[in-house]
């Protein structure tokens, strides 16, 4: 269903990619007001850490914070902060943004903290630094002197605080120095704070802070608190009323399913990337996912064997979704870091929390994956033709021809991709190929049972009809036991009643042949 029109609101610029307050401000583009959140943030507290996947609008954010601080009150007309920011308080604002270009050693780490600190220091008007050889004697000489010049206490902003350790991330030993080396510049923070008002560090990771904030014990990790779910990101209000003048004619439902969906314990919220792009191009695509296909992330799953069905309700504690270092990634806390699989539950007792995830949207489970199934099949000349055709015979309700898609795809598969390959060695390999493929399609899945990872129940919705599917390892001769399952066991019960048919299938695969040895269905309704 299309959006109703709204009326004589008028249609601004949008500002995608844009990452200045001032120009965002100045040139007329659609802004969501956080400046009531920024202020509640600076009225409870002075050191503030926040993880938030790329592309979320954090260097926005802290943009945000500087012109607040430095007092340019022009710029916030009409928003919340225009009534209730103090505006003869000034403060001096340090901010270091690490984003910019790829760093590949300790020393080339050195010389950009020393550019970035020098350029703060002549925008302050602050004289050179002389007779400091180590970035952190400079960075504490620039507070101290910011703060006697200015006679107000410093603001220090840091943007993409880790990507030079998460650039250098398959590279342990580089990884390593490049965390040495930034903890060695956030730890004067701690000598620092008679000269600080307020601290905000921001990135994608979440590092232990023993690792890169070691002694720093006032800082505040707010990356899980419901109050701030929506720091950044649009809500669902944001959409509607924001951007109502750019909703007609796209359905607002499919939005939603596409893009919203993010969540840390509080309102969930869309990637602006992703809106913004929608709503320049009129077009769904995976905007967001195409701009950094996570090819170590993938990596690092099917070299785990990770079982993908697992994907749709993975099971972590709060402690392991923050296990995060140079020595030790687990592949929970990666993929909701990086914002591969959100909060979709919370199990609590007191001093223990434990999280259940999911996908965020359709985007991300879709591209998610299509890119494990070129891992996991040998490349996209595999997988990409048969995903289209898979999507042709669900549209047509061609059981028949979902046995001949499957078969023929195995047998395409060389046999000397599976000789050097360790991936499909493991238990749960063809559940995982035969369920991405499905998932590939970011189609409405419910994986029941993922228990045993040599089978998956999985019930599909899509157009009219439901497709109740369990899928068997067995040895070379089929047992015809999948097919007898769903129906001793029920699995479709709660989908009869329905408009449209109810689609059994019974698939089962032998590991010798590589391929389904059984395949048996029923329909009813």
């Amino acid at each position: 269903m299309n959006a109703p029109h709204p009326g004589a609101l008028p249609r601004r610029k949008l500002p995608i990619g844009l990452q200045s307050f001032v120009k965002l401000r100045e040139e007329d583009h659609y802004y969501v007001d956080k400046t009531g959140l920024l202020i509640d943030l600076i009225a409870s507290g002075s050191y503030y850490f926040l993880s938030r996947p790329r592309r979320f609008g954090k260097s926005l954010l802290l943009d945000t914070f500087k012109a607040l601080f430095e007092g340019e009150r022009s710029l916030f007309d009409g928003l919340v902060a225009e009534t209730r920011w103090d505006w003869t308080r000034r403060h001096p604002v340090i901010r270091i943004d690490l984003g910019s270009g790829v760093l590949q050693s300790r020393a080339e780490l050195d010389q950009r903290v020393h550019e970035i600190l020098l350029d703060v220091q002549r925008d302050l008007g602050l004289p050179d630094p002389v007779g400091y050889d180590s970035v952190t004697g400079q960075f504490a000489e620039l507070i101290r002197l910011a703060h006697a010049k200015f006679g107000a206490t410093v603001v220090v902003l840091i943007d993409e605080y880790d990507k030079p350790i998460l650039d250098n991330i398959t590279d342990r030993e580089t990884a390593t120095a490049m965390r040495d080396g930034l903890r060695n510049l956030y730890s004067v923070l701690k000598g620092a704070d008679a000269h600080l008002k307020f601290v905000f560090i921001t990135g994608v990771s979440k590092f232990s802070k023993v690792s890169l904030f070691s002694g720093l014990n006032n800082l505040k990790d707010i990356t899980l608190d419901a109050r701030y779910s929506a720091l950044c990101g649009y809500t669902d209000a944001d959409v509607d009323t924001v951007f109502a003048p750019e909703l007609p004619g796209l359905d607002r439902e499919e939005i939603r399913r596409w893009y919203n969906g993010y969540n840390w314990l509080g309102t969930s919220v869309y990637n602006p990337f992703d809106l913004l792009l929608l709503f320049d191009t009129r077009e769904f695509k995976p905007y967001w996912f195409e701009t950094g296909t996570p090819t170590f992330l993938v990596n690092m799953l099917t070299s785990r064997h990770w079982f993908t069905p697992d994907l749709t309700r993975t099971v972590a504690t709060e402690t392991l979704l923050s296990a995060f270092d140079v020595d030790m990634i687990e592949s929970e806390a990666l993929l909701f870091q990086a914002g591969y699989l959100t909060i979709d539950s919370v199990w609590a007792i007191p001093g223990r929390k434990e999280f259940t995830l999911k996908y965020p949207n359709k985007e991300v489970q879709a591209s998610l994956n299509d890119s494990l199934l070129r891992v996991l099949t040998g490349g996209a000349r595999y997988s990409e033709p048969q995903v289209s055709r898979l999507y042709r015979l669900l549209q047509a309700q061609d059981v028949a021809g979902l046995r001949g898609l499957f078969h023929a795809f195995y047998a395409s598969i060389p046999h000397d991709w599976y000789r050097t390959n360790d991936i499909a060695k493991y238990e749960g390999y063809y559940a995982s190929v035969f369920y991405s493929h499905f998932a590939a399609l970011g189609l409405d899945i419910r994986v029941e049972d993922t228990t045993n990872h040599g089978r998956i129940d999985m019930a599909v919705e899509f157009d009219s009809a439901v497709w109740v599917f369990e899928f068997k390892v067995v040895e070379l001769v089929p047992a015809g036991q999948a097919l007898q399952q769903i129906k001793d066991r029920g699995y479709a019960d709660k989908y009869l009643g329905r408009s449209g048919p109810v689609h059994l299938v019974g698939v089962e695969f032998s590991r010798d042949s590589r391929n389904i040895v059984g395949f048996e269905t029923e329909t009813l309704g």
